[in-house]
């Protein structure tokens, strides 16, 4: 969620560049801010398999709140300790989470702790 576009540049796009699409194709574009360097790759959204928790460590925000389902409570914290707001979360990374990967989620209440992409986990 860029709020301002002309300080984010963009390190990949789906379709390609030279891809002959519609006019109502959906492009996915992966972006950075500019004085950010672009990653090796896209990492892949984490996948909800057979009502087991992902493993989201390192994962977005956005991406762990877009694999939950829509009805699950999710609280964010910043786990640095600031006490700052999660405004807008493809910016932080999670650093853990609750319940732990693995075990069943059966609906129950979701708790990350995050920071700020380019920042440790304590």
């Amino acid at each position: 969620m860029q709020i301002l576009d002309r300080d984010w540049k963009v390190c990949s796009q789906e379709p390609a560049a030279d891809a002959k699409v519609s006019t109502d194709t959906e492009l996915d574009f992966g972006a950075v801010k500019l004085k950010e360097g672009c990653p090796a790759e896209d990492q892949a959204e984490p996948s909800a398999v057979g009502g087991t928790m992902p493993n989201f460590a390192g994962k977005s925000v956005k991406a762990a709140r877009h694999t939950l389902d829509s009805s699950t409570s999710i609280t964010v914290t910043d786990a640095s300790g600031d006490a700052r707001f999660i405004l807008v979360e493809s910016n932080w990374q999670v650093c853990n989470q609750a319940p732990n990967a693995s075990t069943n989620r059966k609906r129950l209440p979701v708790e990350f702790g995050a920071v700020k992409f380019g920042k440790k986990c304590p």
